[in-house]
């Protein structure tokens, strides 16, 4: 009963941290496009003599709408005052809680894959752990670096140390686990952006206008830059929430590789869409992103590892004898395998029609991905792994 309700809680954490997300990344696509599409007033009229840097009209919902930038700030500080942070906030904390229920506190099943390290579960989680917090402390600090005031080097550096991140993370967790570890530490990022200077630089900036000061110009110029990098980290982070759907990318020998495509294909696209709130000339963009996606798909394309010979043979009998063996312990309505309370995803294998209806997917998860059992838990041979492909090219007979 405590395992279900600790799954009942990640699916609850799991729909919050999607509503948050899609409020923190609209809320970002917004801002970016509305400083991308602000026109400067007309010279000597009432909006530059405000201080107004850029407006726009714009039509929704039935109304029109007229937001306006200040170069710095408004002569006088209004009286309700719009602050954009508890998105944020909300998706990192439900995140992080989704990653605590969902991995880390099975780490021994979902992070640690004895094929790739030997780990015991409280060194996976403190790997994870470090991942996060070491990606911050790493990133903030060259922010603050001379190089901070080179956005594309700065770019390329940190976009280079995050691929070497994901190929660390691949080279001690299991793939899934490796994957969303990179995520979260993405993410961390992203909101400790938010908390540590984006929004401290904005609270200065009204202390300053309260005391009858000017605020100082370099905190919207951080909060700026952050806000920038922030929306280029969404694309890719958003691949690595559903990146668990992808076997045939976190399973790849070199999965690192895979995500530093995908994820620099989801910066090209992102990019693209910036420029193009400008009026520039971005289509280069949007194809190599769909290049690198393409190459990532050519790339990920199932390619079998060759397996032994089948000796004796291949009945029906056979095969369920080595899924009850292998894939039951999870895959059944009352899985005995410790930490699992339910049959992921729904797959449940305990008897000859659940095999049958699920053949193709047997064979894609433990024949051409090889992701399961997961983290070979269930110590599954290649021998047994031929049988299932030898099973599956003679049509899956039931019989």
């Amino acid at each position: 009963m405590d395992s279900y309700w600790i799954e009942y809680a990640g699916l609850l954490l799991r729909w919050l941290h999607v509503i948050a997300g899609i409020a923190w990344i609209g809320s970002s696509f917004y801002f970016i496009w509305l400083d991308n599409s602000l026109d400067p007033p007309p010279p000597g009229s009432e909006e530059q003599r405000k201080g107004v840097a850029g407006e726009l009209w714009a039509v929704h919902g039935g109304g029109f709408y007229n937001p306006q930038k200040y170069a710095v700030a408004p002569a006088a500080l209004p009286e309700k005052l719009h602050w954009f942070k508890w998105e944020a906030y909300t998706t990192w904390l439900s995140g992080t809680a989704l990653l605590v229920v969902v991995y880390w506190l099975h780490a021994q099943v979902m992070m640690v894959d004895p094929s790739v390290a030997a780990l015991t579960a409280l060194q996976a989680v403190g790997i994870g752990a470090a991942g996060m917090l070491g990606s911050w402390i790493v990133y903030d600090l060259l922010c603050k670096s001379p190089l901070g005031r080179n956005n594309a080097l700065l770019g390329a550096v940190v976009f280079a140390l995050l691929t070497a991140l994901a190929w660390g993370m691949g080279r001690l967790l299991g793939g899934r686990a490796a994957f969303i570890q990179v995520g979260v530490s993405i993410g961390t990022i992203m909101a400790a952006n938010v908390f540590f200077v984006i929004i401290p630089g904005q609270r200065r900036m009204v202390e300053a206008m309260r005391a009858g000061r000017a605020p100082n110009p370099a905190d919207g110029r951080k909060g700026k830059q952050r806000s920038v990098h922030n929306n280029y980290f969404t694309l890719p982070v958003v691949f690595i929430m559903i990146s668990n759907h992808a076997p045939a990318a976190y399973s790849h020998p070199h999965a690192w590789g895979v995500l530093a495509a995908i994820g620099a294909a989801g910066v090209l696209i992102r990019h693209f869409f910036n420029r193009r709130h400008k009026g520039a000339f971005a289509w280069p963009c949007l194809a190599g992103g769909a290049l690198l996606l393409l190459l990532a798909g050519w790339w990920t394309m199932p390619r079998i590892e060759p397996l032994p010979p089948v000796t004796g043979p291949v009945t029906f009998d056979r095969v369920r004898s080595i899924v009850g063996q292998r894939c039951v312990t999870c895959h059944s309505p009352s899985p005995t395998f410790a930490g699992i309370a339910q049959a992921p995803a729904g797959v449940v294998l305990n008897s000859a029609a659940g095999i049958s209806q699920n053949a193709q997917r047997i064979y894609q998860q433990v024949v051409v991905t090889r992701i399961m059992p997961l983290g070979n838990a269930t110590h599954i041979t290649d021998e047994e792994r031929a049988v299932i492909a030898a099973w599956m090219r003679a049509g899956a007979p039931a019989q």
